[in-house]
């Protein structure tokens, strides 16, 4: 579904990622984890073509370096950032609108699934997405961006300071894109939640991936874990 090779990306003279290599299968949640300044959002953003890359990224075969960010939505790549952008003066509904892509015959989601996974987005449809909390606006950038129907969804730090029983509801959300056939890179810091609903796992350090595989390998490795995850 998603294969990345030779990942170089920059920020202005800065070169943060230094040949990353990962792929992510049809069907699959894969988390991409790491300390803060690892590296691991900086991949996301140069995959979405958010910052200069240079290497080889592909959707299904299609290259996507040089493209805009939009053509690679419209390619199927969705992506909900670390920072929560929803359109403040517009009703949760509205937002929910605004993330639709028309044209595919047979959308996998629809409103009504978007309610059904976050009953609480129901309840405040009509609200102005500015008031909601922070966990109300995780949850709507969340399904917004399922509103596009992607095939793979890239997610950056979903449970992100969210309350126990609200990290809970983005751990059914991302099985939920698993049952539909939706891949997922999850980008995540806390261990228990992506060695949970993962079935593979990169490890990221100083702009490098320094570990790949299973999460009971990861599990098995201390030394991996104290050298690049734990404080």
């Amino acid at each position: 579904m998603l294969q990345v090779e030779k990942l170089h990306a920059f920020y202005g003279k800065s070169h943060v990622l230094h040949g990353v290599n990962l792929n992510v299968q049809p069907g699959e949640i894969v988390a991409l984890l790491g300390r803060n300044g690892s590296g691991r959002s900086t991949t996301a953003k140069a995959i979405m073509g958010l910052v200069d890359a240079t290497g080889d990224v592909r959707l299904r075969g299609e290259p996507l370096l040089g493209r805009k960010p939009f053509e690679i939505a419209r390619l199927g790549l969705g992506y909900v950032p670390e920072n929560r952008d929803v359109f403040p003066k517009l009703t949760v509904h509205q937002n929910l609108m605004l993330g639709e892509q028309r044209g595919r015959k047979t959308p996998r989601w629809s409103y009504d699934d978007m309610y059904r996974l976050f009953p609480r987005l129901k309840e405040r449809q009509h609200t102005a997405a500015g008031v909601l909390s922070g966990g109300e606006q995780q949850m709507l950038t969340l399904c917004r961006t399922l509103m596009g129907d992607p095939d793979l969804i890239m997610i950056d730090e979903p449970t992100e300071g969210l309350a126990p029983m609200v990290v809970e509801l983005v751990a059914e959300y991302l099985e939920a894109l698993k049952e539909r056939g939706v891949s997922v890179l999850l980008i995540e810091q806390k261990l228990t939640i992506a060695l949970t609903i993962s079935q593979r796992c990169y490890v990221m350090g100083h702009g490098s991936i320094v570990f790949e595989g299973t999460p009971a390998e990861l599990r098995g490795n201390a030394y991996i874990r104290k050298e690049w995850l734990e404080v």
